[in-house]
């Protein structure tokens, strides 16, 4: 600190010094300089103070690199870089706490869920966990839930692939019925799929409605309805045995009811559409509801 200070001074006794008299004293200086280089060791011991006034210089002057002789200019950036990871580092250590550690009720709680809802993920489970009074992460959900060992079986759409394929005409039947009389839409949207034959076609002609097709391989074209076929496949048809209609309209049913009161969305802020209430610990503990058959496993708090 001492030799610090001498260089403090030095520079302000430079204040009062002519141009032509810094000249001669600063090629005096590199002369000396240069005798001392050839006779010093290889390696220099620089003090704290030393290491200090270089980093401070490399922040106040940009031509720094011109007049550093005694070590290389990426030494002294390693210097930089080393304060400002030590700056840090005592930061962290004398600063705020960092993240609280999760109590092992909660990481219990997460595990519960993924085995209970081997179709829900990360997000899906933050929901219900926020909608129970929990603050935590999604990263950190993700981090504690179950991860399962063997894939699922086969799905109900590729039972459906191997046993049976709708036909033009059945579809056909399937649009007669969906409007009958005068009820029919102006416009049809459509994909190119084969199901869609030339009885389809013709039914739909002569109930005077309009086709549009949407490009190849398109399916942004249909978003909204590619998005809700493509739920009620992933979290419903995909994973039960369809007898006949009514069995279908009963689990449609009990579906639809479970997406509209629990069912979490990230585009309504992971609430539910019919809005779910936050249940603050104090309401008491966390119990299982089962949804659509128990394909699904709900949450919610209820005084013991």
């Amino acid at each position: 600190m001492h030799n610090l200070m001498l260089i403090l001074l030095t520079a302000l006794s430079t204040l009062f010094k002519t141009s032509t008299t810094l000249r001669f004293e600063n090629l005096a200086l590199r002369q000396q300089l240069g005798v001392l280089r050839r006779s010093s060791p290889k390696r220099l011991q620089l003090s704290a103070s030393d290491r200090l006034f270089w980093v401070w210089l490399t922040r106040v002057w940009t031509d720094w690199r011109s007049v550093l002789m005694i070590v290389q200019p990426e030494t002294v950036v390693a210097w930089h870089r080393k304060g400002f990871r030590l700056f840090w580092r005592w930061k962290i250590r004398h600063g705020k706490p960092g993240r609280a550690a999760v109590s092992r009720q909660v990481r219990d709680l997460i595990r519960t869920m993924s085995r209970a809802n081997p179709l829900w993920g990360a997000p899906r489970i933050h929901g219900e966990l926020l909608k129970l009074g929990i603050e935590i992460s999604e990263p950190t959900v993700s981090k504690y839930m179950v991860r399962p060992r063997k894939p699922p079986s086969q799905t109900w759409r590729t039972f459906l692939e191997n046993q049976a394929h709708p036909t033009a005409e059945w579809t056909a039947q399937q649009l007669r019925e969906a409007f009958p009389w005068d009820s029919a839409p102006r416009y049809l949207l459509r994909d190119r799929d084969r199901i869609f034959g030339q009885d389809f076609r013709e039914q739909v002609k002569a109930m005077g409605i309009e086709e549009v097709l949407s490009a190849p391989r398109s399916p942004w074209q249909r978003a909204y309805v590619e998005r809700v076929i493509g739920s009620i496949r992933r979290e419903c048809l995909d994973h039960v045995i369809v007898l006949h209609e009514a069995s279908l309209r009963r689990i449609l049913t009990a579906y639809f009811v479970y997406y509209h009161k629990w069912r979490t969305h990230l585009s309504l802020g992971k609430d539910a559409p019919g809005s779910r209430r936050t249940q603050p610990p104090e309401e008491g503990r966390v119990i299982e509801i089962p949804a659509v058959g128990g394909l699904h496993n709900d949450c919610e708090r209820r005084a013991a």
